[in-house]
């Protein structure tokens, strides 16, 4: 196996009015061009690792559902159970640590992030300071582990670094099953939405040709492991209100504010499907349920954005654009009620319609443009397979993790500590919590969109 110091991802940095951090599945250093209108800035793969030119790493072209990832993930398996025998690594405890730091713990540091590969054991010799080459060292570890590369150690870092080696190697071993289970013949076109690292992969041909972070089920409300086929999209689509959220978000919001159906363009309609007044409804009770509750189009305000995409399924779940499109630069993105946001939806939709005669790009972006109801069938469905891999190897030699969201490792031990650490501050901020906080902000001066998507 190559060695893993060789090249490690790297996470995207997303930019626009403010610099979020974009968590990517795979390490890259090429950057796709955001597509006018969207709203928001894209991502890009910069290195300014200064320690070793070989750490540089190209954008990603081998999909996570290939036999190029199970062999690379055997490979890691054999590597893991090397440091293993090598008495894997110790933990780390200490004070938030960055560049500058001058401690003692700092050498623990250093020998850990030798350990796993993410830094030269002789960069920098056994020096007590913090310095550039731990700083790329930790960069590059919380790039693996999927998280903001802020290159500070804080609560969350600390918490992935003392996952012993020996889960480490479970949670590989439990991984390649999954991996084998899927290395049949999965088309020439397929879509890949990896649950835990809340990211989508469009395939072609065996190479990646685009990458998406997504915001997936929260814990209680998980995404499922399925494969289905995209059937048609629909461009800027109503939203129906489920009978769920009138009960646990809209009438809440109602009680709190009468302005909040008017403000949000939620139309209210009886079993005679006519439209009715707010006020003709009795908000301390349960009375609204009897209604049905219709979120006019609009990608500012839809809590579906500008598209959904329908994928044949028995859960009742689907892919779709957001207008809170803040999650995508956050960590944590276990926000949904079991549907997908896609960041750069229009990418996406481009290249599952690219086979459709009359949707070119230029075709897609007139339809948004004009905010009418219009809906596209594919010409060839396109198969997508939602799976849940928490580990795997890439044939560069790269080891990733990501946190066991659902519990379903069996390594509780890994989930218990992953989730203690996500309440932490890594140096910019719980990631939980500062995902809570961006989708609470009012959406083009209005109040927040209603964020649960489930259907039933």
């Amino acid at each position: 196996m190559a060695v893993l110091s060789r090249s490690l991802s790297r996470r995207a940095l997303i930019s626009g009015a403010s610099t979020l951090g974009l968590a990517a599945a795979f390490g890259a250093s090429a950057a796709f061009a955001a597509p006018a209108g969207e709203g928001f800035g894209q991502a890009e793969w910069a290195q300014k690792y200064d320690n070793d030119a070989r750490l540089a790493v190209s954008r990603p072209t081998t999909p996570l559902l290939s036999q190029a990832t199970l062999q690379a993930t055997e490979a890691a398996i054999q590597h893991y159970q090397q440091i293993v025998q090598q008495g894997g690594w110790r933990p780390v405890n200490g004070p938030t640590l960055k560049i500058g730091t001058r401690a003692q713990v700092v050498i623990a540091l250093r020998q850990r992030l030798a350990a796993s590969g993410d830094l030269d054991s002789t960069a920098g010799g056994s020096s007590p300071v913090f310095d550039s080459y731990v700083e790329a060292g930790v960069k590059r570890f919380q790039a693996r582990h999927g998280l903001g590369q802020t290159g500070v150690v804080g609560a969350q870092t600390y918490t992935a670094l003392n996952i012993p080696a020996e889960l480490r190697l479970k949670q590989l071993e439990t991984n390649l099953v999954r991996l084998r289970s899927m290395a049949g013949n999965l088309g020439r076109r397929y879509v890949t939405a990896n649950i835990p690292a809340a990211m989508v992969e469009t395939v072609e041909d065996g190479q990646i040709q685009t990458l998406h972070a997504a915001g997936v089920g929260k814990i209680d409300r998980q995404s499922p492991v399925m494969q289905a086929k995209v059937l048609d999209i629909n461009f800027n689509p109503y939203w129906t209100v489920p009978a769920s959220i009138i009960r646990k978000d809209l009438i809440p919001k109602m009680q709190a504010d009468p302005n909040y159906l008017t403000d949000n363009k939620i139309r209210i309609y009886n079993k005679d499907n006519q439209e009715v007044s707010a006020r003709s409804i009795n908000w301390n009770s349960m009375d609204a349920t009897h209604y049905r509750f219709r979120q006019d189009p609009g990608g500012d305000f839809n809590s579906l954005g500008v598209v959904r995409i329908n994928i044949a399924n028995p859960y009742g779940v689907y892919m779709h654009d957001t207008p809170a499109k803040g999650v995508f630069g956050d960590d944590y993105r276990f926000v949904s009620s079991g549907c997908m946001r896609l960041q750069n939806v229009r990418d996406y939709v481009a290249w599952l319609l690219k086979d459709t005669p009359g949707w070119d790009r230029s075709k897609i972006d007139a339809v948004i443009a004009s905010g009418d109801r219009i809906d596209a069938k594919l010409n060839e469905p396109v198969p997508v397979y939602w799976v849940y891999i928490t580990a795997w190897g890439t044939p560069e030699g790269v080891v990733q993790f990501r946190d066991d969201i659902y519990q379903r490792d069996g390594l509780g031990a890994i989930a218990a500590a992953q989730a203690a650490g996500r309440a932490g501050d890594d140096g910019h901020g719980d990631a939980a919590t500062t995902a809570s906080t961006r989708r609470a902000q009012p959406q083009s001066g209005g109040l927040a969109p209603m964020q649960d998507d489930e259907e039933n």
